[in-house]
């Protein structure tokens, strides 16, 4: 429209039963918009909502181990890492020293790179080990950018999962109960 006095720019939005709105204030003249503020409030609500719904969130499991740990509570541990990974959850390994050991960090050192190692095509080490008075503290994140759904999506007959294999296959006739 150009150029237009306040009251000519007011009396144009009675006119058509529309607002008037002021877009850029900062600008000489202030740029106005004739629009309905109830619909365009709405619908940027809407789009705000969307995007929080796809909005992905972040969470950190802990895992706490210490140095002298049994070889079985150390698996025990790292199936749990390795769940936390699959699910998409990055994991903050701790190891706690007491007493005497806080002498001997080399131990935890030498833990968290086994660990590493042995979970390596699960996730990376997202901060490398490193001392924080009597913990030591790594943290690792899965491989692939994308969060599985939580609850899983269960393939249905005749859809393959991720194996490949039909969801309605057979499970091996030889590993029965023994009738």
């Amino acid at each position: 429209m150009g150029i237009v006095p306040l009251e000519r720019a007011l009396q144009l939005a009675a006119d058509v039963d529309l607002d008037l709105v002021e877009v850029a204030p900062m600008a000489r003249p202030p740029v106005c918009k004739l629009m309905d503020f109830g619909k365009f409030k709405y619908e940027s609500a809407l789009k705000a909502r969307e995007a929080r719904r796809n909005q992905q969130q972040t969470v950190i499991k802990e895992m706490k181990l210490r140095p002298k740990i049994d070889s079985h509570d150390y698996e025990t541990k790292k199936g749990h890492v390795v769940r936390f990974l699959k699910a998409g959850d990055k994991v903050k390994v701790t190891i706690m020293f007491r007493g005497r050991e806080q002498s001997r960090p080399e131990l935890g050192f030498r833990l968290l790179r086994r660990l590493e190692e042995e979970i390596q095509e699960l996730g990376y080490v997202e901060a490398a080990p490193k001392q924080d008075g009597r913990n030591m503290i790594m943290v690792i994140a899965p491989h692939r950018a994308t969060k599985p759904a939580r609850g899983g999506h269960k393939p249905r007959e005749g859809e393959p999962d991720e194996t490949g294999l039909d969801a309605s296959a057979e499970p091996d006739a030889g590993t029965g109960s023994g009738e």
